[in-house]
């Protein structure tokens, strides 16, 4: 599957002259929110259960950068954020040298957003709605749940650690650029 992902990316950034799609550049929009998308980040192939598929750049030493998956199931869809955290929480199998997930609130304007974060043996979905590869160990976690006035949007950043850190910037960049759509 990921093999087949980088094919996807490859012929993508082949046909826009190495460079990222347009589309990718422009804000997106879901759940009455919109958000700008990091430069460096390209456009990857979604799924019906996701509004947007991204891929982050690999860190120096990793094999693979990170995917931020971007669900929106509608108003009052997709489950409670608490139910939703600890989820994500449970696809992260602690290891002796990871830090211990955290969540936090903060307010992007007047939209509430939720963070958590996690690292350590990744055993959740790696993919385009893909079942798990397998246990990923020394991966991270980073995500971000919006509550939009149509319903909550979640923002989902796994990979490897390094790539994951890397991204972090961009992640966070993408979370103060929400803005409601109303």
């Amino acid at each position: 599957m990921m093999l087949a992902t980088l094919l996807v990316l490859a012929q993508l950034a082949s046909s826009h002259g190495g460079t990222q799609p347009a589309s990718v550049q422009s804000p997106t929009t879901a759940g009455g929110l919109s958000w700008t998308v990091p430069k460096g980040w390209i456009g990857a192939p979604s799924s019906s259960m996701r509004v947007a598929t991204y891929r982050t750049p690999a860190a120096p030493g990793d094999k693979e950068g990170g995917e931020v998956a971007v669900f929106y199931f509608g108003p009052g869809q997709g489950g409670g954020i608490d139910a939703n955290v600890e989820r994500w929480f449970a696809q992260m199998t602690p290891e002796p040298a990871s830090k211990k997930p955290s969540r936090s609130q903060v307010k992007v304007g007047a939209i509430t957003v939720t963070l958590c974060s996690a690292e350590g043996t990744y055993t959740g979905a790696v993919g385009m709605g893909a079942p798990s590869a397998g246990p990923e160990k020394g991966f991270a976690l980073e995500g971000a749940i919006a509550e939009g006035q149509q319903g909550a949007v979640f923002f989902k950043l796994t990979g490897p650690k390094k790539s994951v850190e890397k991204a972090k910037t961009g992640f966070d960049a993408l979370v103060k650029s929400l803005k409601s759509t109303s």
